[in-house]
Protein backbone atom coordinates (compact mmCIF):
# COMPACT_ATOMS: atom_id res chain seq x y z
CA UNK A 1 0.00 0.00 0.00
CA UNK A 2 1.58 3.06 -1.06
CA UNK A 3 1.61 6.71 1.25
CA UNK A 4 0.69 9.89 1.29
CA UNK A 5 2.98 12.17 3.63
CA UNK A 6 1.57 15.19 5.27
CA UNK A 7 4.60 17.53 6.39
CA UNK A 8 3.14 18.71 10.02
CA UNK A 9 3.54 22.71 10.11
CA UNK A 10 3.48 24.11 13.85
CA UNK A 11 4.73 26.95 15.43
CA UNK A 12 5.67 27.44 19.13
CA UNK A 13 3.80 24.47 20.44
CA UNK A 14 0.45 25.41 18.40
CA UNK A 15 -0.50 23.08 15.49
CA UNK A 16 -1.21 25.51 11.97
CA UNK A 17 -4.54 25.25 10.40
CA UNK A 18 -2.69 24.33 7.06
CA UNK A 19 -1.58 21.22 8.65
CA UNK A 20 -5.54 20.13 9.12
CA UNK A 21 -6.63 21.17 5.84
CA UNK A 22 -3.60 18.85 4.65
CA UNK A 23 -4.68 16.07 6.62
CA UNK A 24 -8.49 16.35 5.62
CA UNK A 25 -7.27 16.36 1.71
CA UNK A 26 -4.96 13.44 2.17
CA UNK A 27 -7.90 11.47 4.05
CA UNK A 28 -9.75 12.28 0.85
CA UNK A 29 -7.04 10.99 -1.54
CA UNK A 30 -6.54 7.70 0.83
CA UNK A 31 -10.22 6.96 0.71
CA UNK A 32 -9.98 7.05 -2.98
CA UNK A 33 -7.26 5.19 -3.52
CA UNK A 34 -6.69 3.17 -0.43
CA UNK A 35 -3.14 4.45 0.54
CA UNK A 36 -2.29 4.93 4.03
CA UNK A 37 -2.08 8.57 5.47
CA UNK A 38 1.38 9.55 7.13
CA UNK A 39 1.89 12.36 9.56
CA UNK A 40 5.96 13.32 9.07
CA UNK A 41 6.28 15.92 12.60
CA UNK A 42 9.65 17.59 13.08
CA UNK A 43 10.55 19.59 16.48
CA UNK A 44 11.16 19.27 19.78
CA UNK A 45 8.96 17.76 22.93
CA UNK A 46 5.91 17.37 20.44
CA UNK A 47 3.96 14.55 22.07
CA UNK A 48 1.36 17.09 22.46
CA UNK A 49 1.30 17.73 19.06
CA UNK A 50 0.87 14.33 17.80
CA UNK A 51 -2.16 13.02 20.24
CA UNK A 52 -3.57 16.53 18.92
CA UNK A 53 -3.43 14.88 14.90
CA UNK A 54 -3.45 11.24 16.11
CA UNK A 55 -7.46 10.39 14.84
CA UNK A 56 -6.13 12.11 11.51
CA UNK A 57 -3.22 9.61 10.43
CA UNK A 58 -2.73 6.37 10.04
CA UNK A 59 1.04 6.74 11.09
CA UNK A 60 2.52 9.50 12.63
CA UNK A 61 6.58 9.52 12.35
CA UNK A 62 8.48 11.57 14.83
CA UNK A 63 11.41 13.00 14.85
CA UNK A 64 12.04 14.73 18.48
CA UNK A 65 15.15 16.17 19.21
CA UNK A 66 16.16 19.70 20.39
CA UNK A 67 18.23 20.69 17.19
CA UNK A 68 14.30 20.51 15.63
CA UNK A 69 12.89 22.84 18.34
CA UNK A 70 12.88 25.56 15.62
CA UNK A 71 11.89 25.27 11.81
CA UNK A 72 15.31 25.10 9.79
CA UNK A 73 14.91 23.95 5.55
CA UNK A 74 18.24 22.70 5.64
CA UNK A 75 18.38 20.06 8.40
CA UNK A 76 14.37 19.12 7.01
CA UNK A 77 15.13 18.73 3.49
CA UNK A 78 17.67 15.82 4.74
CA UNK A 79 15.61 13.92 6.86
CA UNK A 80 12.84 14.04 4.52
CA UNK A 81 14.69 13.22 1.47
CA UNK A 82 15.87 9.97 3.81
CA UNK A 83 12.70 9.07 4.68
CA UNK A 84 11.39 9.53 1.04
CA UNK A 85 14.11 7.52 -0.26
CA UNK A 86 13.51 4.63 2.65
CA UNK A 87 9.24 4.42 2.24
CA UNK A 88 8.75 6.33 -1.05
CA UNK A 89 5.63 7.86 -0.65
CA UNK A 90 3.34 8.65 -4.31
CA UNK A 91 2.40 11.84 -2.49
CA UNK A 92 4.13 14.26 -0.09
CA UNK A 93 2.27 17.58 0.83
CA UNK A 94 3.51 20.68 2.34
CA UNK A 95 1.89 23.95 3.12
CA UNK A 96 2.40 26.65 0.69
CA UNK A 97 3.57 28.90 4.14
CA UNK A 98 6.64 30.54 4.36
CA UNK A 99 7.70 26.94 5.21
CA UNK A 100 7.10 25.48 2.37
CA UNK A 101 8.31 28.37 0.09
CA UNK A 102 11.80 27.80 1.47
CA UNK A 103 11.27 23.13 1.78
CA UNK A 104 9.46 22.35 -0.84
CA UNK A 105 11.56 23.48 -3.70
CA UNK A 106 15.25 22.07 -2.07
CA UNK A 107 13.83 19.09 -1.34
CA UNK A 108 12.26 18.82 -4.95
CA UNK A 109 15.83 19.49 -6.41
CA UNK A 110 17.06 16.54 -3.54
CA UNK A 111 14.87 14.00 -4.45
CA UNK A 112 14.82 14.36 -7.88
CA UNK A 113 10.56 14.20 -7.31
CA UNK A 114 8.63 17.11 -9.67
CA UNK A 115 6.81 19.64 -7.58
CA UNK A 116 3.93 22.08 -8.15
CA UNK A 117 3.46 24.98 -5.87
CA UNK A 118 0.54 26.51 -4.44
CA UNK A 119 -2.16 24.14 -5.35
CA UNK A 120 -5.72 24.33 -5.03
CA UNK A 121 -6.70 20.55 -5.15
CA UNK A 122 -5.04 17.27 -6.35
CA UNK A 123 -7.43 14.43 -7.77
CA UNK A 124 -6.90 11.51 -10.08
CA UNK A 125 -7.55 11.23 -13.91
CA UNK A 126 -7.08 8.25 -15.96
CA UNK A 127 -4.60 6.84 -13.77
CA UNK A 128 -2.20 10.20 -13.53
CA UNK A 129 -2.26 12.79 -10.88
CA UNK A 130 -3.39 16.00 -11.69
CA UNK A 131 -3.17 19.38 -9.91
CA UNK A 132 -5.31 22.56 -9.79
CA UNK A 133 -3.32 25.85 -9.87
CA UNK A 134 -4.51 29.22 -10.42
CA UNK A 135 -2.63 31.50 -12.99
CA UNK A 136 -2.71 34.97 -13.31
CA UNK A 137 -4.11 35.91 -10.09
CA UNK A 138 -6.89 33.77 -10.62
CA UNK A 139 -8.10 34.49 -13.55
CA UNK A 140 -7.32 30.84 -15.20
CA UNK A 141 -7.66 27.49 -13.28
CA UNK A 142 -4.75 25.09 -14.95
CA UNK A 143 -4.71 21.51 -14.54
CA UNK A 144 -1.45 20.11 -14.58
CA UNK A 145 -0.13 16.67 -14.97
CA UNK A 146 3.46 14.87 -14.97
CA UNK A 147 5.89 12.68 -16.38
CA UNK A 148 5.61 9.28 -14.89
CA UNK A 149 7.67 9.40 -11.58
CA UNK A 150 8.19 7.23 -8.29
CA UNK A 151 6.72 10.28 -6.24
CA UNK A 152 5.33 13.67 -6.66
CA UNK A 153 5.48 16.86 -4.04
CA UNK A 154 3.07 19.50 -3.53
CA UNK A 155 2.17 22.73 -1.76
CA UNK A 156 -0.66 23.29 -0.93
CA UNK A 157 -2.66 26.52 -0.42
CA UNK A 158 -3.87 27.82 2.67
CA UNK A 159 -7.92 27.96 3.27
CA UNK A 160 -8.77 25.99 0.17
CA UNK A 161 -9.60 22.40 2.30
CA UNK A 162 -11.73 21.78 5.12
CA UNK A 163 -10.38 21.34 8.57
CA UNK A 164 -12.74 18.28 9.06
CA UNK A 165 -11.60 14.98 9.97
CA UNK A 166 -12.17 11.88 7.23
CA UNK A 167 -12.46 8.87 8.32
CA UNK A 168 -12.20 6.88 12.06
CA UNK A 169 -8.47 6.62 11.88
CA UNK A 170 -5.78 5.70 15.15
CA UNK A 171 -2.61 6.48 14.03
CA UNK A 172 0.62 4.45 15.16
CA UNK A 173 3.26 6.74 16.34
CA UNK A 174 6.73 5.61 15.00
CA UNK A 175 10.14 7.31 16.63
CA UNK A 176 12.81 8.04 14.45
CA UNK A 177 16.70 9.03 15.69
CA UNK A 178 17.74 12.00 14.82
CA UNK A 179 19.93 12.15 11.77
CA UNK A 180 23.05 14.00 11.48
CA UNK A 181 23.33 16.59 8.65
CA UNK A 182 25.98 15.55 5.90
CA UNK A 183 27.14 18.78 5.69
CA UNK A 184 27.82 22.14 7.53
CA UNK A 185 24.53 23.93 7.49
CA UNK A 186 24.99 27.54 6.17
CA UNK A 187 21.95 28.69 8.31
CA UNK A 188 20.82 28.60 11.93
CA UNK A 189 17.72 29.96 13.94
CA UNK A 190 18.21 33.65 15.67
CA UNK A 191 14.87 34.82 16.83
CA UNK A 192 11.41 34.19 15.89
CA UNK A 193 9.53 38.12 15.41
CA UNK A 194 5.61 37.75 15.56
CA UNK A 195 4.10 39.81 12.25
CA UNK A 196 1.92 42.40 14.04
CA UNK A 197 -1.82 40.76 14.58
CA UNK A 198 -5.05 42.48 14.34
CA UNK A 199 -7.80 41.74 16.58
CA UNK A 200 -9.42 38.96 14.86
CA UNK A 201 -8.24 36.20 12.21
CA UNK A 202 -10.54 36.75 9.10
CA UNK A 203 -8.97 32.98 7.85
CA UNK A 204 -11.09 31.51 11.05
CA UNK A 205 -14.33 32.79 10.49
CA UNK A 206 -16.91 31.25 9.76
CA UNK A 207 -19.28 34.55 8.73
CA UNK A 208 -17.39 37.29 7.11
CA UNK A 209 -19.49 40.41 5.63
CA UNK A 210 -17.04 42.06 3.60
CA UNK A 211 -17.29 45.76 2.08
CA UNK A 212 -15.60 47.18 -0.94
CA UNK A 213 -15.39 50.11 -2.76
CA UNK A 214 -19.07 50.45 -3.68
CA UNK A 215 -19.81 51.46 0.20
CA UNK A 216 -18.53 55.46 -1.20
CA UNK A 217 -17.08 56.90 2.28
CA UNK A 218 -15.11 55.75 5.02
CA UNK A 219 -18.30 56.52 7.42
CA UNK A 220 -20.56 54.19 6.05
CA UNK A 221 -18.43 51.77 6.32
CA UNK A 222 -19.96 51.30 9.67
CA UNK A 223 -23.28 49.92 8.52
CA UNK A 224 -22.10 46.76 7.17
CA UNK A 225 -19.98 46.07 10.41
CA UNK A 226 -23.44 46.74 11.73
CA UNK A 227 -24.65 43.68 9.80
CA UNK A 228 -21.78 42.03 10.42
CA UNK A 229 -22.43 42.01 14.07
CA UNK A 230 -25.83 41.57 13.73
CA UNK A 231 -25.27 38.22 12.19
CA UNK A 232 -22.77 37.39 14.47
CA UNK A 233 -20.14 37.38 11.95
CA UNK A 234 -16.50 39.48 11.27
CA UNK A 235 -16.14 42.28 8.99
CA UNK A 236 -13.34 42.08 6.65
CA UNK A 237 -12.88 44.04 2.99
CA UNK A 238 -11.34 44.34 -0.64
CA UNK A 239 -8.19 45.52 -1.26
CA UNK A 240 -9.26 49.49 -2.28
CA UNK A 241 -10.33 49.87 1.60
CA UNK A 242 -7.38 48.82 2.75
CA UNK A 243 -5.63 51.23 -0.12
CA UNK A 244 -7.69 54.12 1.42
CA UNK A 245 -6.84 53.03 4.69
CA UNK A 246 -10.05 52.81 5.99
CA UNK A 247 -9.52 49.12 7.15
CA UNK A 248 -6.69 47.45 8.55
CA UNK A 249 -4.18 45.12 5.97
CA UNK A 250 -5.21 42.47 8.01
CA UNK A 251 -8.67 42.83 6.90
CA UNK A 252 -8.10 42.29 3.46
CA UNK A 253 -9.29 39.10 1.73
CA UNK A 254 -7.79 38.22 -1.75
CA UNK A 255 -4.15 37.56 -3.12
CA UNK A 256 -2.48 40.23 -1.65
CA UNK A 257 -4.87 39.68 1.72
CA UNK A 258 -5.54 36.44 3.08
CA UNK A 259 -7.74 33.60 1.62
CA UNK A 260 -10.32 32.63 3.56
CA UNK A 261 -13.01 29.63 3.79
CA UNK A 262 -15.79 31.35 5.30
CA UNK A 263 -19.29 29.18 5.69
CA UNK A 264 -20.84 31.72 4.32
CA UNK A 265 -19.44 35.19 2.87
CA UNK A 266 -21.90 38.47 2.10
CA UNK A 267 -19.80 40.87 -0.24
CA UNK A 268 -21.17 44.37 0.13
CA UNK A 269 -20.17 46.40 -2.77
CA UNK A 270 -17.59 44.31 -4.26
CA UNK A 271 -17.30 44.08 -8.08
CA UNK A 272 -15.33 40.93 -8.05
CA UNK A 273 -12.08 41.44 -9.18
CA UNK A 274 -10.17 38.52 -10.00
CA UNK A 275 -7.71 39.14 -7.15
CA UNK A 276 -10.03 39.72 -4.66
CA UNK A 277 -11.51 36.08 -6.01
CA UNK A 278 -8.52 34.19 -5.59
CA UNK A 279 -8.78 34.23 -2.06
CA UNK A 280 -12.52 32.92 -1.66
CA UNK A 281 -11.85 29.85 -3.76
CA UNK A 282 -12.39 27.52 -0.10
CA UNK A 283 -15.73 29.85 0.42
CA UNK A 284 -18.75 27.77 0.94
CA UNK A 285 -21.78 30.42 0.31
CA UNK A 286 -21.23 33.44 -1.66
CA UNK A 287 -23.60 35.77 -1.19
CA UNK A 288 -23.59 39.36 -3.22
CA UNK A 289 -25.02 42.56 -2.66
CA UNK A 290 -24.19 45.00 -6.48
CA UNK A 291 -26.16 47.57 -8.00
CA UNK A 292 -24.36 46.80 -11.12
CA UNK A 293 -25.85 43.42 -13.00
CA UNK A 294 -22.63 43.10 -14.74
CA UNK A 295 -20.37 42.99 -11.69
CA UNK A 296 -18.29 40.08 -11.87
CA UNK A 297 -18.79 38.64 -8.44
CA UNK A 298 -22.32 37.73 -9.39
CA UNK A 299 -20.74 34.98 -11.46
CA UNK A 300 -19.48 33.46 -8.61
CA UNK A 301 -21.87 34.12 -6.02
CA UNK A 302 -24.41 31.76 -5.31
CA UNK A 303 -26.93 34.51 -4.43
CA UNK A 304 -27.11 37.61 -5.60
CA UNK A 305 -29.05 40.85 -5.14
CA UNK A 306 -29.05 43.90 -7.23
CA UNK A 307 -30.05 47.37 -5.51
CA UNK A 308 -28.80 49.77 -3.44
CA UNK A 309 -26.85 48.13 -0.15
CA UNK A 310 -27.65 51.16 1.27
CA UNK A 311 -31.32 49.94 1.44
CA UNK A 312 -30.83 46.10 1.64
CA UNK A 313 -27.98 46.22 4.46
CA UNK A 314 -29.65 48.01 6.67
CA UNK A 315 -32.94 45.75 6.22
CA UNK A 316 -30.41 42.71 6.71
CA UNK A 317 -29.64 44.26 9.67
CA UNK A 318 -33.05 44.65 10.78
CA UNK A 319 -34.04 40.75 9.58
CA UNK A 320 -30.78 39.80 11.74
CA UNK A 321 -31.77 41.45 14.68
CA UNK A 322 -35.67 40.95 14.60
CA UNK A 323 -34.84 36.76 14.68
CA UNK A 324 -32.45 36.94 17.65
CA UNK A 325 -35.19 38.32 19.48
CA UNK A 326 -36.80 35.86 18.62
Amino acid sequence: MSEIFVVIEHRLGEIRDITYEMLWKAGDLSEKLSHTVTAVLLGHEVDPIAENIKDRADKIIIYDDERLKNFNADISKEILAGLIEDLQPEITLIGNTSWGAELAPALSVKTGLPLATDCIDIAFENGKIIAQRQMYSGKIFSNVSFAKSDGYIFTIRSGVFPKDKTGDRQAEKIQKDFPAPDRELKKSFVEFVETAAGDVDIAQADLLVSVGRGIGEEENIAIVKELSEALNGILSCSRPIVDKNWLPKYLQVGTSGKSVSPKVYVAVGISGAFQHMAGLSGAGTIIAINKDPKAPIFRTAHYGIVDDLFKIVPALKEKALAAKKG
